[in-house]
């Protein structure tokens, strides 16, 4: 049956920002980048924004309103990241919301003994096998800053592993110019070539503000030739309420805004429609203890607000969730990581990262990123909505069985149940089954989903010659 002006929900909706609210916002950070200004740290950049018509004091950038507006209207509201095969995976865009593990963690928690200590490349190399057996884990970082290889090019040797771990897309880093540059040259070995990759980009990067406003050189440099190369980049920043920020979420928020922004303009200037997006990870100092909390209320709120922000400005964005301030995977860790990988779902942000973030973002936790994957899968089943439909109505199959009828015998039952989510760790068993499966916890079957895959999952592999291709840009860029 056809109608007209019918309208349909494809997903539930949710709104934390009205767009008189959104309007307001983006005034206040267009003022901050206009009449305040930002530091920047780099001469490289300094003098770009000198030549475009900023106002330039010192280090001081002071950018007009329509140089802000134009780098939002040239940079692309849509950005895709393949696979290391070419598949297109990741459409950075609208509501499209992908989920992945956090980087540069200064503690894990081993799989095995339950010790808290500093990461390893063998870490880094279980986590891969972990990111690429999990159905709901989109894309991986390198899931904490390994020790146990050079403290200039550990960034270099983790984007190794990852890209000998897994096929799915990677959100990476950089310490310096230097090695953002042997980095190229690795996924262009990977890819064939540098247009290859640019065609097909299996790897994103990011570069990061310092709050509040400013700019640092390697971050500038960084942006500057990602840009150049076509390389997706996310500009992040990460103010802390009360600290770094003011306390206010709306405050946090045009802070944000304004050094993220920042980023978009520098791109567009040195090459327009270079693939730069938007990012945050604001969050409150707890003022007891002076650490920032990834679980606060606020926290949501403010990374929702944020994705709503991206889609006001058209920009895809980068949000966080999966993660907790437990120090364990406990009943804390499961609620805060539920309720943020939901905000981020409602409110549409695109690359999710920091599932299995633990101990305020300082800890990462295999256990966490599991039960992640769990319940972005949950989350998932519930964004789809209800589907209404002659065939989901069922008026026919609930007239053939009646009053009193049942539906079990019926031919819709058999072709419709397995669309019914089902969970890989939740318990939905009968008391017996329950026991005499062992009566494991949660936490029981995380552990044990963990050591399974480190030890029986295998990545598919890069041939030999890219690896030894691989190798050899490292030790060229240790020279």
């Amino acid at each position: 049956m056809n109608k007209s002006n019918y309208v349909v929900n494809a997903g539930v909706k949710f709104q934390v920002l009205t767009e008189d609210q959104c309007k307001d916002i983006h005034s206040a950070v267009l003022e901050v980048l206009e009449n305040i200004g930002m530091s920047v740290k780099s001469p490289k950049a300094l003098e770009i924004f000198k030549k475009s018509g900023a106002f330039v004091e010192n280090d001081l950038v002071k950018i007009p309103s329509y140089l802000v507006e134009k780098a939002i209207r040239t940079a692309p509201s849509r950005i895709v990241l393949a696979d290391r095969k070419g598949n297109r995976k990741l459409v950075l865009e609208g509501y499209n919301a992908y989920y992945g593990p956090g980087p540069t963690n200064v503690f894990i928690i081993d799989p095995y003994t339950g010790e808290r200590r500093k990461p390893q490349s063998q870490d880094t190399v279980n986590a891969m096998r972990v990111v690429d057996g999990l159905p709901n884990i989109d894309f991986a970082m390198d899931f904490g800053s390994i020790t146990d290889a050079p403290a200039e090019t550990n960034d270099v040797h983790s984007l190794k592993i990852m890209l000998e771990g897994t096929t799915k897309p990677i959100v990476h880093w950089a310490k310096n110019l230097k090695n953002q540059m042997a980095m190229t040259e690795m996924v262009s070995a990977v890819a064939g070539s540098l247009e290859e990759f640019q065609k097909n980009p299996f790897v994103a990067w990011f570069t990061t503000a310092s709050s509040p406003l400013i700019q640092t050189e390697d971050a500038m440099e960084r942006l500057i030739y990602c840009a150049e190369n076509l390389l997706p980049n996310c500009h992040v920043s990460a103010p802390m309420s009360g600290g770094t920020a003011p306390v206010t979420p709306a405050g946090t928020l045009v802070i944000s805004l304004a050094e993220t922004l920042f980023g978009v303009v520098l791109s567009q200037l040195v090459r327009e429609g270079s693939p730069c997006f938007i990012g945050c990870v604001d969050g409150p100092v707890d003022m007891k203890t002076m650490i920032m909390s990834y679980g606060n209320p606020e926290f949501q709120l403010m990374n929702a607000a944020f994705a709503e922000m991206g889609h006001f400005y058209q920009l895809p964005t980068w949000g966080t969730a999966g993660c907790t301030d437990s120090k364990v995977v406990d009943e804390q860790a499961a609620i805060e990581a539920t309720v943020s990988v939901f905000m981020q779902a409602l409110t549409g942000a695109n690359l999710i990262h920091d599932v299995g973030f633990a101990e305020g973002g300082t800890l990462n936790n295999l256990g966490q990123l599991v039960l992640g994957d769990e319940i972005i899968g949950y989350t998932r089943r519930i964004i789809q909505g209800i589907e209404i439909n002659e065939t989901s109505l069922a008026v026919n199959v609930i007239k053939e069985a009646g009053p009193s009828g049942h539906f079990l015998n019926k031919q819709h039952t058999f072709d419709h149940f397995r669309e019914l989510w089902s969970p890989s760790l939740l318990d939905k068993n009968r008391y017996d089954g329950w026991k005499a499966e062992g009566s494991k916890t949660l936490g029981e079957k995380i552990s044990m989903k963990v050591k399974h895959l480190i030890e029986n999952h295998c990545p598919e592999p890069l041939s030999t010659e890219v690896q030894e291709k691989l190798a050899q840009i490292i030790v060229d860029s240790e020279k």
